[in-house]
């Protein structure tokens, strides 16, 4: 008979250790969480757990996208690479085709921020495809001054929240098809310096004081996760699964950009892409469940809030998607 003992001590100890990573940032968040977690985190998704399945990653011209894209191809998948400039999209596809064997890249060009966009091009895939296994929402933008839209929106709002509401809705037809697929929304850890709250249209739409790029990232980021767990909420009833979840601290040519000191005295313990995109691509080919909240890092569930922090009440993002889906639908038919 097998000594159960080791195996419970093994896991008490590991649930202890990833506790304390968690909390404390620095070490949870750099590469020094994955390795350590990476002892005693769920099992790698089957070699050929996404074979016949299609996924949708947004963002997909270069850093935690692209290694997604990557990721995808190498389990089996059609992914379609999404971006809004086509020649970068070219060449991260011919990257992919090229990197792995047989990769099904499929190269789609959307503005995610451009609402108009949004629906002309998801009513095209629509029309080109039956069904799709997964949907990640990970194009990001943290401009340093305040830009709007076409459609007249802040544009981190309209790309990190307004945009992939709009794409979740619009593909939900083909995500129900699938039987069972995932929605991930790309979400950070900056998010919970941002606490959850009734937003007026004036700080959803950044017009409530001098504007901060990373204050405003922060704030749309705890939006994802708000919208996220409305709808699971929204979808419990359906095969479609949908987490949010945040990447750690990684190497990507947008933190270069836009935080130039951060990734400067951080990069030694900065992760890879590679390593950003592995929650999401397993929460996508293993779905697992999931509780209300419904955010991820690591391959585990976190909170949502500080200790200190109430959590986040359900009718509270279900009120959120309602307004988000007003703005959004008012916007598209004006």
């Amino acid at each position: 008979m097998v000594n159960p003992l080791p195996v419970i001590l093994t896991d008490s100890l590991g649930a202890v250790v990833d506790t304390v990573l968690d909390r404390s940032v620095v070490l949870g968040y750099t590469k020094i969480g994955s390795r350590l977690r990476g002892l005693w985190w769920p099992a790698d998704p089957a070699p050929d757990a996404m074979a016949g399945k299609r996924v949708v990653v947004t963002g997909a011209t270069a850093g935690i996208g692209a290694a997604m894209a990557a990721s995808f191809a190498r389990l089996g998948a059609t992914v379609h690479l999404l971006g809004r400039d086509p020649g970068r999209v070219a060449r991260s596809a011919a990257t992919v085709r090229a990197g792995v064997a047989g990769a099904d890249v499929v190269e789609e060009v959307c503005d995610v921020a451009d609402l108009a966009a949004v629906r002309s091009w998801t009513a095209s895939l629509s029309a080109r495809v039956d069904a799709l296994d997964g949907l990640v929402h990970n194009a990001g933008v943290m401009p340093k001054q305040r830009a709007e839209t076409a459609q007249g929106h802040e544009v981190q709002l309209a790309c990190h929240v307004l945009g992939p509401h709009l794409m979740t809705d619009t593909l939900s037809g083909l995500l129900r098809a699938a039987d069972e697929s995932a929605v991930v929304f790309m979400s950070s850890g900056g998010m919970y310096s941002a606490p959850v709250k009734h937003w007026t249209l004036d700080e959803l739409e950044s017009r409530d004081g001098p504007y901060n790029g990373v204050r405003v990232y922060a704030r749309t980021k705890r939006m994802q996760v708000l919208l996220a767990d409305a709808w699971a909420n929204r979808l419990s009833d359906s095969g479609i699964r949908v987490y949010s979840t945040h990447p750690g601290w990684v190497e990507t040519p947008g933190v270069a950009e836009a935080l130039p000191v951060f990734r400067r005295v951080t990069r030694p313990l900065l992760r890879d892409a590679a390593d950003g995109a592995d929650t999401a691509v397993w929460l996508v080919a293993t779905r697992p469940e999931s509780g209300p909240g419904h955010f991820w890092h690591d391959r585990a569930q976190r909170p949502t809030t500080f200790g200190w922090e109430r959590g986040v009440d359900p009718q509270r993002a279900a009120a959120f998607l309602d307004e988000v889906s007003a703005l959004a639908l008012r916007s598209t038919v004006e």
